[in-house]
């Protein structure tokens, strides 16, 4: 079958997802410009398909490079472009979608959560050397995508309002980090990726005094709220 198949959920025109119980699978048409801290394809590029893929929540030194499996994932699957891809080893139960038309604008944001690796900015790291590798795999891993052709610097805005809306949520709801006691600001190893659109008029800003910034920041506190609210259910389940 086709990635953008039958079971599959359309997002907005020619963008689909695909869930399974261990990975979360976007798929576009056409090629979007993306800009992301993913393991796979990370930093500016051009893709066709973002991949979320559950892993075992702590891995094992000497094992495959992420990027390596990653990409045998995105061969699996039939990707047949440049996918954007992140690990996590939160519960894929977890994601949570949010869509809104903004202004004629379609806009999308999912999110999954785990929040094993709990941390505040500034806690002590683990990991004292340049190149070390982290093992621990709790993440919130976010992923932002719209028809809208916004631009290369206001990607990187949207980035900023959605890590502060992160930030906001896990203060509201007294995520503590486990290292230093203090609220956390995420996780240890948390990724976001935007894509964006390829046509209209340019979107030139998305801070918090623009429409675009404080619909997308609540979109991302509304995701992560409720993400987080079935990660303490299992939680208390198990």
């Amino acid at each position: 079958m086709s990635i953008a198949d039958k079971d599959s959920q359309c997002l907005m025109e020619g963008v689909y997802l695909s869930t399974t119980h261990n990975h979360v699978h976007v798929h576009c048409d056409a090629s979007h410009r993306v800009v992301s801290s993913a393991v796979l394809n990370g930093g500016f590029t051009r893709a066709t398909d973002f991949l979320n893929l559950k892993v075992e929540r702590q891995a094992e030194s000497g094992v495959e490079d992420p990027a390596v499996t990653l990409q045998a994932a995105c061969d699996k699957l039939g990707c047949k472009d440049v996918t954007v891809g992140m690990m996590t080893a939160a519960s894929m139960k977890s994601l949570r979608l949010c869509r809104e038309d903004i202004q004629g604008r379609q806009f999308a944001v999912l999110v999954t959560t785990g929040l094993e690796n709990a941390r505040r900015s500034g806690d002590r790291a683990e990991y004292r050397h340049l190149h070390a590798v982290p093992l621990e795999r709790g993440t919130i891993n976010l992923c932002m995508i719209t028809d809208a052709r916004v631009l290369d610097h206001a990607m990187i805005e949207m980035i900023t309002i959605a890590t502060e809306a992160k930030v906001a949520i896990l203060h509201e709801l007294n995520i503590v980090s486990p290292v230093s006691g203090g609220l956390a600001t995420g996780t240890g190893t948390d990724a976001v990726a935007v894509f964006s659109g390829n046509t209209g008029d340019p979107i030139s800003f998305a801070g918090k005094h623009t429409l675009l910034g404080e619909r997308l920041a609540i979109m991302v506190m509304q995701i992560i709220r409720e993400s987080i609210a079935y990660e303490e259910e299992a939680g208390s389940c198990a």
